[in-house]
């Protein structure tokens, strides 16, 4: 098995670059289904979770070639299929990306419920409600999802009863080509639901609203290829700047939007770290102890469950208690239990984790049990007395492109390792 090796202590800063944001790079390789020929996107994260969804579009007839590691040239001329690939699609949470453009494409979709880390339940009965508005009938049977619009797709007013980005998705996808107006409202606001609508206009659809809780999509008759550059990826860099926060020394990250990690910064700065805001860069450093501060995690513009893990991470050695409320997934908490291994004094009632700030960190074997848990394990290794080994490490691949080799470009004294299951696998 991988397992990363991080040993603490060790001066970390510098200037790293950020990737295109994963959860907008996903949902854009789907939208390209509904645009015959070659779309090019670029500056794509070279990540597992693309590589699955690049899978995907092969398997139903896309030719995809990858032009300089970051770039893709998306063909999907000759997408014959609306079936998607239960061994792939079970991989990744962001599978169900391709109901909506499979919809459009040909009234017609099979896709498999969907996989990835295992943070919640994942319902999508908001998709389905959203898009049964819209003239779709869906049957489950045996893990597969099977809808159709035997009357064509038209227009329509959803409510959804949360602001699901993935529902918000695939109803903007599904109504591109509806007859009429449809109007989706409580809609998801995160930046990469503006990507999407972003790339959906380039391509000759009519979105209105993007970013507000309210979105229009006027029906049009066919897309066209374009080419476009994925959205910076806010979660990745807000993971280095935790960086900053957690050793103290500067850490400054490039390639994305600070104002869209606005209340994550003011967390930070509660927290008594300095952040300084550039138009496409931002810098986080401390020079004093970190303090308590209560996070509740909300759809943006609130407080992203993404970062959750890497704020307890900080929170962890806060001087004082606080209280973090995860509002977004039921499961998102098992990270709690391997930092408490490495000493930290959390204890969890429900939705709630109750955060005690200690002194330190101590290194220790422990496993990811996600994408961003796994990262925040890591985080805590480059500050833990001794060597940290974090086993599991397939899911911080699915969402981070080198992530060992930016921290060891800062300074961190961190390597990946293969080793045998059954080693013991304490120490360099």
């Amino acid at each position: 098995m991988d397992v990363i090796r991080v040993e603490g202590g060790h001066s970390v800063t510098g200037t790293v670059r950020v990737e295109g944001a994963k959860n907008s790079a996903l949902k854009l390789m789907a939208a390209t289904i509904m645009a015959p020929g070659v779309t090019t996107l670029t500056n794509v994260p070279n990540i597992a979770d693309v590589h699955v969804m690049g899978k995907v579009l092969k398997n139903i007839g896309a030719r995809i070639e990858v032009v300089n590691v970051h770039e893709l040239k998306i063909d999907t001329s000759d997408v014959d299929s609306w079936e998607t690939p239960y061994h792939l699609v079970a991989q990744m949470r962001a599978s169900t990306a391709v109901l909506g453009p499979l919809l459009s494409r040909f009234g017609r979709a099979v896709v498999a419920m969907p996989g990835g880390c295992n943070i919640g339940a994942r319902k999508i009965d908001m998709h389905i409600l959203g898009l049964e508005a819209l003239g779709v009938e869906f049957k489950v049977d045996h893990g597969n999802i099977y809808a159709s619009a035997p009357n064509g797709l038209v227009g329509d007013t959803v409510t959804l009863s949360f602001a699901s980005v993935g529902a918000t998705e695939n109803l903007m996808m599904a109504s591109v080509f509806a007859k009429g107006t449809t109007t989706i409202d409580n809609a998801a606001r995160e930046p990469e639901i503006v990507d999407l609508a972003n790339l959906l206009n380039e391509m000759g659809a009519k979105v209105r609203g993007a970013g507000s809780p309210v979105i229009e999509v006027e029906g049009v008759s066919e897309l066209h290829p374009v080419t476009h550059e994925v959205v910076g990826d806010r979660i990745e860099a807000g993971t280095f700047l935790a960086v900053g926060a957690l050793t103290g020394e500067p850490v400054r990250v490039t390639g994305f939007a600070p104002s869209h990690l606005g209340l994550v910064l003011k967390k930070f700065e509660q927290m008594g770290a300095t952040v300084e805001r550039g138009a496409r860069e931002c810098s986080v450093w401390r020079d004093r102890p970190l303090l308590p501060t209560d996070i509740q995690t909300l759809p943006f513009p609130g407080f992203p469950t993404d970062m959750q893990a890497q704020t307890m991470c900080l929170l962890a050695l806060a001087k004082g208690s606080c209280i973090i409320t995860e509002n977004v997934f039921e499961n998102r908490f098992m990270f709690a239990s391997e930092l408490s291994r490495m000493g930290a004094d959390i204890v969890i009632e429900g939705h709630h984790a109750i955060v005690h700030g200690v002194d330190g960190f101590s290194g220790a074997q422990v496993r990811s049990p996600d994408l961003r848990g796994g990262a925040a394990l890591v985080m805590a290794g480059l500050v833990a007395d001794g060597v940290t080994t974090v086993s599991d490490i397939h899911h911080i691949d699915r969402g981070y492109e080198g992530f060992v080799e930016k921290l060891a470009s800062l300074g961190a004294k961190i390597e990946r390792a293969t080793v045998p299951d059954e080693e013991d696998v304490e120490g360099f």
